[in-house]
């Protein structure tokens, strides 16, 4: 009998113990951090479980610092983001410090300035955690955390870069992977004021790196990557470092036994520098990452499990979007062209057709944020609802932050109505965007502080006008009304 008070006593007071939010969200990647600061500014409250000390995910912890595209679309919590790099450095014309990108910057900056929005926003953090298990009920989720804490969920949105919360939570998957891309374990250098001492690193052979400058000498590829504060970042895939390793379905020790090859590509590259190429003074920054080895948190990854969605987004309707109704959704922007890497590949020929396709600028709906079956669950990153091929596009930073942006102001409003997620109208969650300044759809004619902007792309939705798209180099573009001089 004692015993049996006894463990009703624990049992309550495991219970009372555990912390209640509206919304946990699980990786605080580049699209859990956006999908944190717009649910908790919508009045949820919101928690950030994240495995390493630092937000941003691709664009900060694994060293991706130089945005892929939208710099004609910066609206929302990625115009936010942007603009307070743009004042950290002196302006948007010192982010053009390297040629891959009109948005350059420092990793570890990119890292503080996201922490600061989302503490301003009142997000609570558990860095340095991860979820140990989790278990749907009734009312939510009771989630388990690395650290022994348990808490309650309404709303579980997974942020992590590769969906693994997706796959533990049994969400359905998309079934149309042809080939994992490369990925990149990007280092971050710079010129130290003496010559660095080469390290040879294991199973180093010069023939990965050869063809590195066969399209420009070595001071252009050195110079893609210039970050504006004089480091440079190398994430090189012309004989760089890119590497082929078929990760996203393996084990945790098999991933951490795979990121250590994918490290010693990149230390075989830098070591080809120094030694091969003349670049004796650039080494290992040694004041970015607080890490051991000086190297990122994790390795970029292009490619993740994918949930099968409420929606799909897929390169027919980035290409034809009035063949579809996913525009009358739309709720985040993209401008950039399919860009596979498959260069690694054993199978790489047959695969070439894939890299850079040309589509117009696009938009990406709400449905794919939202799982076919799992309720009260949201995805945030790259394992959005996009197909294998068109996830070439979507995968790229100002994609996931917008998708982000929308997975939080979704999360929010279902839980200040009661709602499902899936029940939210989607027009509630495009009026909320649209107060913070998103952009909907790719309508170049205005930008979100021009008078009529909101008018313009709530019409656009509705499908009273529509646009037209083209490829004009990288800058894909759609307007309303084409420039009458172009």
């Amino acid at each position: 009998m004692i015993k049996r008070i006894l463990g009703a006593g624990v049992a309550l007071m495991l219970l009372s113990c555990t912390q209640k939010y509206d919304v946990v969200i699980v990786g605080g990647g580049t699209g859990g951090t956006t999908a944190a600061i717009e649910a908790a500014r919508g009045g949820a409250k919101v928690l950030v479980v994240e495995s390493t000390p630092w937000l941003g995910g691709m664009l900060t912890s694994a060293g991706v610092s130089a945005i892929d595209g939208n710099y004609r679309l910066r609206g929302g919590l990625f115009g936010e983001f942007t603009d307070s790099l743009a004042l950290r450095y002196g302006g948007y014309e010192k982010l053009k410090s390297g040629w891959v990108s009109n948005i350059l910057f420092n990793p570890a900056v990119g890292a503080e300035v996201l922490r600061n929005m989302a503490c301003k926003a009142g997000v609570e953090l558990k860095m340095e955690t991860e979820l140990s298990g989790a278990g749907q009920k009734a009312d939510g989720w009771l989630l388990t955390l690395s650290d022994g804490s348990r808490v309650k969920a309404c709303i579980l949105v997974d942020g992590t870069e590769l969906g693994d919360v997706a796959r533990m939570v049994g969400a359905a998957e998309l079934k149309d992977r042809v080939a994992t891309q490369d990925m990149t374990y990007v280092a971050i250098v710079k010129e130290h004021p003496q010559p660095v001492t080469p390290v040879k690193p294991e199973d180093y052979d010069p023939r990965y790196y050869q063809s590195c400058c066969d399209t420009w000498d070595k001071d252009m590829m050195l110079s893609y990557g210039r970050l504006p504060d004089g480091y440079y970042m190398l994430n090189w895939p012309q004989g760089g470092n890119d590497i082929w390793i078929d990760y996203i379905d393996m084990s945790p020790q098999e991933r951490a036994d795979a990121f250590e090859k994918a490290k010693l590509r990149t230390l075989g590259y830098i070591y080809y520098l120094q030694t091969e190429l003349g670049f004796t003074h650039i080494g290992l920054a040694d004041d970015v990452y607080p890490t051991e080895d000086r190297l990122p948190f994790f390795p970029y990854f292009r490619e993740a499990r994918r949930i099968a969605g409420r929606d799909t987004m897929t390169v027919a309707a980035a290409k034809e979007p009035y063949r579809f109704d996913l525009y009358t959704r739309a709720v985040a922007v993209g401008d950039y062209p399919v860009d596979h890497h498959h260069k690694q590949h054993p199978r790489h020929e047959e695969l070439s057709h894939l890299w850079y396709g040309k589509i117009p600028s696009f938009s990406v709906p709400l449905g794919v944020v939202i799982p076919v079956e799992t309720e009260n669950f949201l995805v945030a990153d790259k394992a959005m609802s996009s197909s294998w091929e068109m996830n070439g596009s979507t995968r790229l930073q100002p994609v996931v932050m917008g998708v982000g942006q929308a997975a939080g102001a979704l999360a929010a409003l279902a839980v200040k109505k009661g709602l499902k997620p899936h029940e939210v109208p989607v027009s509630d969650v495009q009026s909320v965007l649209l107060d913070h300044g998103c952009y909907l759809l790719p309508f170049l004619d205005l930008k979100p502080s021009d008078p009529g902007f909101r008018e313009l792309q709530e019409a656009g939705v509705r499908g009273e006008v529509k646009g037209t798209g083209r490829t004009v180099g990288w800058a894909n573009e759609t307007w309303v009304n084409l420039p009458e001089n172009e």
